[in-house]
């Protein structure tokens, strides 16, 4: 039984979701459908790419992986398969699966064209359900990657897993999610940069604070619940936090706000 899981920015009011999983389902009963999230912010391919990121490590290997954030639909851009890590991706081609590239150089994407897998009558506005839809339940049911359509080598893709790195060795970055709780994801690797900050200082800066420590769980701020702190977030990346408050809501930033990590 093939594993399918499902990004979208369609929410749960109306039918849209529970549309393109009875696709699914039509092709292929036995799929194991998984929801991660509806609730995407409408046309925020960023927030998708970084929640697909964050969450496909953890699947098995051959699981299909359905992203559909998809403001260019019905437009000349090109719905893709992707394999990647041992994974396989179906979505727009529009920078959903930058994380995807970053991590794995050698993905092979494909341009998918072949309208045999399709749906025989499609919709300008629903190509998750006339396009997206049936090609992973093909996917699920064996069809190998090569059947969907030609190798592109000039996939979309956002940078904004890469940092820059100043002349006084200042590290330029910026919030890329805020997630439920409102903590705010920054594009600092946490692996990168506990690497270069062994036994040394960290001092982040968004607008004209400082923030200056750095904490191993949310409990240790129990103390001071009014002071903002940086902590190794779970998908990998450091994360400005307040205790039991939103560090989003208390600095009012947003993803996008443009950030600087000192190492001394």
């Amino acid at each position: 039984m093939a594993i399918i899981t499902i990004v979208t920015d369609f929410g749960t009011e109306d039918y849209f979701a529970g549309t393109i999983k009875g696709v699914m389902l039509s092709r292929n009963p036995r799929a194991v459908l998984v929801d991660i999230t509806h609730t995407i912010p409408p046309h925020d391919i960023l927030a998708g790419a970084f929640t697909l990121g964050a969450f496909y490590p953890y699947f098995p290997p051959g699981s299909i992986h359905l992203a559909v954030v998809d403001p260019g639909v019905g437009s000349d851009r090109r719905p893709l398969v992707v394999e990647a890590g041992g994974h396989l991706f179906v979505g727009p081609d529009n920078g959903l699966f930058s994380i995807i590239f970053d991590r794995d150089p050698a993905a092979r994407v494909r341009h998918t064209t072949n309208s045999e897998y399709f749906l025989p009558a499609r919709s300008s506005t629903f190509h998750g359900r006339d396009i997206f839809a049936p090609v992973c339940a093909a996917l699920s049911l064996g069809v190998v990657p090569e059947r969907f359509g030609p190798i592109v080598t000039d996939p979309v893709r956002f940078e904004f897993t890469q940092v820059e790195v100043a002349p006084d060795g200042t590290m330029l970055g910026s919030i890329i999610h805020v997630d439920h709780f409102g903590n705010c994801i920054t594009n600092f690797a946490w692996d990168q940069i506990r690497e270069r900050s062994r036994g040394r200082t960290l001092s982040l800066q968004v607008r004209e604070l400082v923030i200056d420590r750095l904490l191993t769980h949310y409990g240790e701020a129990s103390g001071q619940p009014l002071e903002p702190f940086l902590i190794p977030g779970s998908a990998g990346f450091l994360e400005i936090s307040f205790w039991c408050s939103s560090a989003a809501r208390q600095l009012n930033v947003a993803a996008g706000e443009p950030i600087r990590l000192l190492v001394r």
